[in-house]
């Protein structure tokens, strides 16, 4: 188990689902975004660094058939998968570094990640995350980022971070990827602290 790894794993089994700094009894945004961007229920989707989120609870409920999720922690997925019981079989679970994975030929109309790419400091990790995005993505899909944005947190989860604003992100990806829209957002911590967040969505050229 790598050094990252055994970090969310420490993380996902101390702390209660619902009282880390990211957790939403629901992402209202992304399901928008998903929504206005992928409205067919048969649609490939994909939710990075989803482990324990409620959107795939939310997407299940409105009839998504083509749902995978990616986590780093093997409690996160064990958890949510618990939490959906036997609608847990009907979700592709794939545990893994997102720097590292192969989806194996898989894609996706949409690719979307609330929360894991702003941990990439390094940028050889970013570039990975990059270049595994344009290969797993349908020529004509979407992505949607959601990171910190300029005035959000240094520091997360006893992590360091990088904070965007929308050139910055869309920089990261390239001219493969059309920038369609971005907004910021405040989102309202279990603790009642709050910390902007940055949504970028894109279209692949």
């Amino acid at each position: 188990m790598t050094t990252n790894q055994s970090h969310w794993e420490k993380v996902y089994q101390t702390r209660n689902y619902d009282a880390v700094s990211w957790y939403a009894p629901h992402l209202s945004e992304s399901l928008r975004l998903i929504g206005e961007l992928c409205p067919r229920k048969d649609s490939a989707i994909v939710d990075i660094g989803g482990g324990e989120s409620t959107l795939v609870d939310d997407l299940l409920a409105q009839g998504c058939t083509d749902l995978s999720v990616l986590d780093i922690s093997c409690a996160a997925i064990d958890f949510t998968k618990k939490r959906l019981g036997a609608n847990a079989g009907n979700v592709n679970w794939c545990v893994g570094d997102i720097t590292e994975h192969d989806f194996k030929g898989k894609t996706f109309d949409l690719w979307h990640d609330r929360a894991v790419f702003h941990f990439l400091t390094d940028g050889a990790k970013r570039a990975a995350y990059t270049n595994l995005v344009k290969n797993s993505v349908k020529q004509g899909g979407h992505v949607v980022m959601a990171t910190f944005g300029p005035e959000g947190p240094l520091k997360c989860s006893g992590l360091d971070v990088v904070r965007y604003d929308e050139r910055k992100l869309h920089g990261e990806f390239g001219d493969k990827f059309k920038l369609v829209g971005s907004q910021t957002n405040q989102h309202a911590t279990p603790s009642g602290a709050t910390q902007q967040f940055l949504y970028c969505w894109c279209k692949v050229a």
